[in-house]
């Protein structure tokens, strides 16, 4: 069994500096002010021979328990009772200050195992916390630099008593197998659907993931914008593979100024562009903001599949009035992703989340659809015949031939003369005619042209 180990310290003393060190990613957010890291990440990690099981926590504070502050420490507390060996780290170059005792105190009385780790010990400055460290009463400490990566071996040697031999294994991380969004492949049962959850801040998108999970695994409150780190999380749903990622809330681009948010709205767009299917949460007692539709938009330009999903409904008074005026506001805003899936949901009384699932991986399977060519062209047949498409300076555009080129958006290539100057009013007719006859609703469409002679037709190839 894999053997779990969490890095434990005040904040900013470089735990999730030491994270990425370990898993060899940059999957945890770093900056210089303290308390970027909330909620709890877990990675694989690799150290020499070693293999391992990491989780990086949110700095310890003394704090008022239903505080922010305080629900932050619960999620340590809760990464601090699932390992086998605990790193509390230390800053060496600050020394040992009044906040290090208590905590050390915490880790002692867990009993699990503990490494005291000296960070940013390289230089001279660090000695002198290094010697301060001694009174923690947690034997000696290792000096190391996570930044620089010195003391690794030191590392390594207190680390192989608690951390068993285990073959090395291909490494897997959130993104590991993310190419496979835009393979032209048959979809898998057998791996993880990829879904990523995105919306305002204060949409309840980690609320909705708690309750899905069935464990306070992310860190929830009425304060806006909680989540800055990107979190995937493992799951089933009916028997399937789901691997959820929660996202930090995007606001308009015009209000982003500080770094820290540029770095979590960064990390979320990466999040939609390795999804399969991208469930955009509005809060249904103010639905439809701008931002909604930019961001089911950006989703829609990522080639990704969409569901929105309405959450805090059990706020709602008139449910089947709303719902109704929902579903034609979206029909005539959201034309990119005509007939998306709207699912009315509560995260926080769990209502809804079997129709949710529902709704994504039906939209999965539209996302892969294929379609044989034979009807493409009976279609298109049909289509030319109800409206065929203007002439341009007097020369007519001439349409030979449709096939689809790809899934995962479905993709299409369209064959012809003229082909350039095909007014975009035409191509959106086409695309609409598309999705209502081959039933591809909510999906991305993609309409490529080709110009010259049918590559397809056998008469023609020498």
């Amino acid at each position: 069994m894999t053997a779990t180990v969490a890095i434990i310290g005040r904040p900013n003393v470089g735990k999730s500096t030491l994270f990425n060190r370990l898993v060899g990613k940059k999957l945890a957010l770093v900056d210089d002010r303290p308390g970027v890291t909330r909620d709890r990440r877990e990675g694989e990690a690799s150290l020499g021979h070693l293999r391992f099981r990491v989780i990086d926590t949110a700095g310890l504070e003394e704090a008022d328990k239903d505080s922010l502050a305080g629900r932050m420490r619960a999620q340590t507390e809760t990464a601090i009772a699932q390992a086998d060996v605990i790193l509390f780290m230390i800053d060496a170059r600050l020394g040992l200050t009044p906040m290090d005792q208590p905590f050390a105190d915490l880790v002692r009385r867990s009993g699990k195992p503990v490494i005291l780790l000296a960070n940013k010990a390289e230089g001279r400055k660090g000695l002198d916390g290094i010697f301060e460290s001694y009174a923690l009463g947690l034997g000696d400490p290792v000096p190391f630099s996570a930044e620089h990566g010195e003391g690794t071996s030191d590392l390594l040697e207190a680390l192989v008593p608690f951390v068993a031999d285990e073959p090395e294994e291909e490494e897997e991380d959130a993104w590991a197998d993310a190419p496979a969004a835009d393979a032209d492949e048959e979809s898998d049962p057998n791996k993880p659907l990829r879904v990523t959850i995105i919306g305002r801040p204060n949409a309840g998108k980690s609320t909705l993931v708690n309750r899905m999970i069935g464990e306070e695994r992310l860190l929830t409150g009425p304060e806006a914008g909680i989540t800055r780190d990107t979190i995937s999380v493992d799951w089933q749903w009916r028997g399937r593979p789901v691997k959820l990622f929660d996202t930090a809330g995007m606001r308009k681009r015009a209000r982003i100024e500080e770094k820290l948010e540029k770095l979590s709205v960064a990390d979320a767009l990466r999040a939609i562009r390795f999804a399969e299917v991208v469930v955009v949460l509005l809060d249904s007692t103010i639905p439809f903001e701008k931002q909604d539709l930019t961001l089911v938009d950006l989703t829609e330009r990522e080639g990704r599949t969409v569901v929105i999903g309405l959450n805090k409904w059990d706020l709602v008074a008139d449910k089947q009035g709303l719902l109704a005026e929902l579903k034609e506001k979206a029909h005539h805003l959201l034309a990119q992703v005509r007939g998306v899936q709207i699912v009315p949901l509560s995260g926080l009384a769990g209502e809804g989340i079997d129709r949710l699932m529902q709704a994504v991986f039906l939209s999965y399977d539209v996302w892969n659809r294929r379609i044989s060519t034979a009807r493409i062209n009976r279609w298109l047949e049909g289509v030319l015949s109800a409206h065929p498409p203007p002439a341009v300076a007097g020369r007519r555009i001439k349409i030979r031939y449709m096939t689809q080129a790809k899934a995962r958006p479905p993709t299409f290539a369209l064959f012809g003369n003229q082909l350039d100057h095909l007014p975009v009013s035409y191509t959106r007719y086409l695309v609409n005619n598309l999705r209502e006859a081959f039933e591809l609703p909510g999906t991305p469409i993609r309409l490529h042209t080709r110009g010259g002679a049918n590559p397809y037709d056998k008469d023609r190839r020498g």
